[in-house]
């Protein structure tokens, strides 16, 4: 009998908990500039479903808006552009990096040590993160 249920806690532990269908790893959010109405988010999307996940929105309580971007280089002359939508492929991900697809966050408001991000496909949120700024060091 004892053989019996660690042979069946070790196929419990081998199948693991269901994942999540989207998951953000390695975030960072830029804090703000003094005088500048903006800051920057960078992360990695993962889906972990068998269909593609359409971002259509970003909020945060924190911001009054929030938008994904996408900087391309064209000519040598770098341009940004919002974009209406961002896909996240079938058991695929998304890098939003510098220099690339990011997130801007515009006109900060009660913004202390966390900012918290919900994504939004159509109207149904999708995922929910926090990020706590690193403590600053004394200079």
């Amino acid at each position: 009998m004892r053989a019996f249920l660690l042979l069946l806690a070790v196929m419990l532990a081998a199948c693991g908990a269901p994942k999540p269908p989207l998951v953000a790893s390695e975030l960072e959010v830029t804090k703000p500039i003094p005088g500048r109405p903006m800051s920057a988010g960078f992360l990695i999307l993962t889906n972990n479903t068998d269909e593609p996940l359409r971002i259509t929105s970003v909020e945060s309580p924190q911001f009054g808006s929030v938008e994904v971007h996408e900087t391309t280089i064209t000519d040598g002359v770098s341009r940004m552009r919002e974009l209406a939508e961002l896909i996240v492929p079938a058991h695929g991900s998304v890098t939003l990096q510098r220099g690339g697809k990011h997130l801007m966050l515009m006109r900060p408001k009660d913004l202390e040590d966390t900012v918290a991000l919900q994504f939004f496909s159509g109207g149904t949120p999708v995922l929910s993160v926090n990020y706590s700024f690193p403590e600053e060091e004394d200079q």
